[in-house]
């Protein structure tokens, strides 16, 4: 069976306690969204398909009159999680508007495409700020991955900023300047 990966974000994150798709898409939100998102029409037929499977266990966590599942990552899910982990990465996918606006921005004045990257430099150095603050409240924690790659979210971001920068430069230079380089 062939698995998406939303339900191997799932697997990841049922992987270290039982949480509802609740839990689940909040985990998200405050860790993998940056690079990679679900949303909760993702995850709560996935958590469906998953326990149908047998990969998830639902566990009854209701309180008073609240009816709430967690779901719990089995044996086999475990097996299934530690399979794809260990196989090659097979997707480089990166959605950026701003870069598909760029793409097109031949139908603009070079001024109106440079309000484009001034957008994408702002929301990049923003991004580097709220990881950055992530950094500085993350726990201490033995697992040395996510704090890995919250490291390369910040210096990603750094530098697309500065790419921003730089290309706005370049728009920016006189045409005369442009023919000479």
């Amino acid at each position: 069976m062939e698995l998406s990966s939303t339900a191997y974000v799932i697997l990841g994150f049922v992987r270290g306690e039982p949480r509802s798709g609740y839990e689940i898409k909040a985990a998200v939100d405050n860790s993998t969204r940056f690079f990679w998102a679900a949303s909760y029409g993702q995850i709560y037929p996935e958590l469906k398909r998953l326990a149908g499977v047998g990969l998830v266990e639902p566990i009854d966590a209701s309180t008073g009159d609240r009816k709430r599942t967690r779901y719990a990552i089995t044996a086999d899910g475990e097996a299934e999680l530690k399979d794809w982990l260990r196989r090659p990465p097979e997707t480089t996918e990166m959605r950026e508007e701003g870069l598909l606006k760029l793409f097109f921005s031949g139908a603009l004045k070079p001024a109106e495409a440079v309000e484009t990257l001034r957008s994408m430099r702002r929301m990049r150095l923003d991004l580097v700020e709220r990881l950055r603050a992530m950094e500085l409240h993350k726990e201490v924690i033995e697992d040395p991955y996510p704090p890995m790659v919250l490291r390369m979210g910040i210096e990603f971001n750094e530098w697309f900023a500065d790419w921003c920068e730089r290309m706005e430069s370049e728009l920016l230079a006189p045409a005369t300047e442009k023919g000479s380089s």
